[in-house]
C-alpha cells in the first residue's frame, strides 16, 4: 500500500499516441491533458503537420536532464525553508530574429550581477533561474488583433507565429516548435559553457560590469561590492585556503524556465526517468502556469501534475484563497519542499490587501511553497503613445509591499520574478536614467511586454538587497 507521502510511480510506457509514448496508469500520461479544456492553445491549421512535428520532437534528445531537475528541486527546498533566495529573470518572450551569443551573454551577465548583489546583502545562496531557452510563447487577452479595418490572429510568440501584421505571418505554423527546440538547445549549450567554463568565476565580478553601466551610480555601487569580494578572496588565500579547489567560486548552477503554455510541445519533450520511475518534462528545468491558464481542473494543471519538475503558477489580484489552495493540492498533493513556487503578480496598489489572505490559506493547508513576487505584470499600462510600459517606481512599490506582508506574517519572501534584458532598451519608465514616456520610442524592441534594461535591473537588485537585509526582510519560517 502506498502512503500519502509516497507518490506512486507511473507504470512504464506501454502505448503511444501520435507516435509519442504514454503510460497507462491511474489515468495520467503525458497526453492526458488532451481530455480536458486547454486554454490559450493555437488552432493549428494542419493537424497532420502538427502530428509530424510532435513525432520529430519526441525523437530528439532531451534539453534538460532528470538529475538537473532533481537538483533544482533540492535548491528550491532551501528557498522554501528560508535558507536561500530565488532570482528568476529573463526575457518576456524570446525571439527567433534577435538571437545571438552576445545577447545571451549579456542577459546572463546582468543576472549574475544581480545575484552577487543579492547574495552579498542577504547572506544566503541565490538560486539563479532564467526565463530563457524555451520562453517563446505568450498567452493573449484576445484571440485576434485589429489594426485599422484588418483583423488577424493574435501574435502568440515565435513558437507559434510571427509578430509581423499580415495573414501569412500570423498563421500558426507547427514547424516553429522545431525551431524553438533547436534555439533552446543552442542557448542551453552556451549557458552551460558560460556558467561552467570560467565566465561565472567569482574572480570575474569586475568584468561583468558592462561598459554602459560601470560609469553610472549603480555600476559604481556594484564595483564597491566587487572590490570587497576581491578583498575577501585575497584574505582566504592568505589564510591558506586553496581557492582553486573550491568549485563554487568558479562555477555557478544556472537553471532554465518557461511558461508551459503550448502543451503539444511540452508533451512531446516529456521523457521517462528510469532512475526514479517518474516522468520529466525535458523542455526546461522549472515550468510555470500563467494567470490565464491556472484552472485547477484544466489541461495545464493536469499536465504539470504528472511530471517531477519543480513547477510554479502565477497568482493575479482576482485569485481567491480557495482557488490557490486547490491548485496547490492539484500540483503538490504530497507537499514536497521545492516542488511548488507561487508567483504573485498583484500590483503595487493591491499587494498588501490581497497577499495576506493567500499566505494564511496556503500555510494552513500545509504546503511548503516558495513565495516569489512578479512585480512586473500587475503594473503594466499603455502609455499615451500607445506602447505598453511599466513604471520603475511601481515595480519597487510592489516589492516593498510583498516584503512588508511577509515580515508581518512571519514568512519568508522567497524570491523575485523579473522581465529584463541585457540590451540598452527604453521600455520601462523611470529608474536612475529617468526614462520618460517621450523616450520609449528610442529603443523599444520587445515583441510583447516591456523589460527592464541592464541599468534598471542593477538598480532594482540594490533596492531588493535593502529589503533583504535583516532590518528589511521577512523572517525565515
Amino acid at each position: 500500500m502506498v502512503s500519502r507521502s509516497e507518490p506512486q510511480a507511473p507504470s512504464r510506457p506501454t502505448a503511444s499516441r501520435d507516435g509519442i509514448l504514454i503510460a497507462e496508469n491511474a489515468g495520467w500520461h503525458p497526453g492526458s491533458w488532451r481530455d480536458l479544456p486547454a486554454a490559450q492553445q493555437p488552432v493549428w491549421p494542419d493537424e497532420q503537420a502538427r502530428k509530424k512535428v510532435e513525432a520529430q520532437l519526441a525523437a530528439l534528445p532531451p534539453l534538460v536532464f532528470a538529475g538537473e531537475v532533481r537538483a533544482l528541486t533540492a535548491a528550491l527546498a532551501e528557498v522554501s525553508a528560508g535558507r536561500a533566495f530565488l532570482l528568476q529573470a529573463g526575457d518576456c518572450a524570446e525571439s527567433f530574429t534577435e538571437f545571438s551569443a552576445d545577447s545571451i551573454r549579456d542577459k546572463l551577465k546582468v543576472i549574475l550581477q544581480m545575484a552577487v548583489i543579492l547574495t552579498y546583502a542577504a547572506g544566503v545562496p541565490v538560486v539563479k533561474v532564467g526565463r530563457i531557452a524555451g520562453q517563446f510563447a505568450k498567452p493573449r487577452s484576445s484571440p485576434t488583433e485589429r489594426i485599422g479595418d484588418q483583423e488577424l490572429e493574435a501574435y502568440r510568440g515565435h513558437m507559434v507565429n510571427d509578430d509581423a501584421f499580415n495573414p501569412e505571418a500570423r498563421r500558426p505554423d507547427p514547424s516553429r516548435l522545431i525551431t524553438a527546440y533547436h534555439q533552446s538547445a543552442a542557448t542551453l549549450n552556451l549557458l552551460r559553457a558560460f556558467t561552467k567554463g570560467g565566465f561565472a568565476d567569482l574572480a570575474q565580478v569586475h568584468a561583468w560590469n558592462q561598459e554602459f553601466v560601470a560609469s553610472l551610480s549603480e555600476g559604481r555601487r556594484y564595483e564597491r561590492i566587487a572590490a570587497e569580494i576581491d578583498a575577501a578572496l585575497r584574505f582566504m588565500a592568505a589564510c591558506g585556503i586553496d581557492l582553486a579547489a573550491e568549485v563554487v567560486l568558479h562555477q555557478v548552477d544556472f537553471w532554465t524556465s518557461h511558461e508551459a503554455l503550448i502543451l503539444h510541445y511540452e508533451e512531446a519533450l516529456t521523457r521517462w526517468d528510469s532512475l526514479t520511475g517518474m516522468w520529466v518534462d525535458c523542455s526546461g528545468h522549472l515550468l510555470w502556469i500563467g494567470e490565464r491558464t491556472r484552472q485547477a481542473d484544466g489541461a495545464h494543471a493536469e499536465f504539470l501534475s504528472g511530471v517531477i519538475n519543480p513547477v510554479a503558477f502565477k497568482i493575479g489580484p482576482e485569485a481567491t484563497p480557495d482557488e490557490v489552495v486547490a491548485l496547490c493540492e492539484r500540483l503538490d498533493p504530497n507537499r514536497v519542499p521545492g516542488r511548488l513556487t507561487l508567483i504573485t503578480r498583484l500590483g503595487a496598489r493591491r499587494v498588501e490587501e490581497r497577499l495576506p489572505m493567500l499566505i494564511r490559506a496556503v500555510r494552513e493547508a500545509g504546503h511548503p511553497v516558495v513565495w516569489a513576487c512578479d512585480p512586473m505584470h500587475g503594473n503594466t499600462f499603455v502609455s499615451e503613445g500607445g506602447r505598453k510600459t511599466r513604471r520603475f517606481d511601481d515595480i519597487v512599490e510592489e516589492l516593498r509591499g510583498f516584503f512588508a506582508v511577509h515580515r508581518r506574517e512571519g514568512t519568508w519572501p522567497g524570491g523575485v520574478h523579473i522581465e529584463l534584458t541585457g540590451d540598452d532598451v527604453t521600455e520601462c519608465l523611470g529608474g536612475t536614467e529617468e526614462i520618460a514616456e517621450g523616450d520609449l520610442h528610442q529603443r523599444y524592441t520587445t515583441t510583447c511586454d516591456p523589460r527592464l534594461n541592464a541599468r534598471q535591473s542593477l538598480d532594482l537588485a540594490f533596492r531588493i538587497s535593502d529589503l533583504l537585509r535583516p532590518s528589511g526582510a521577512g523572517h525565515a519560517p
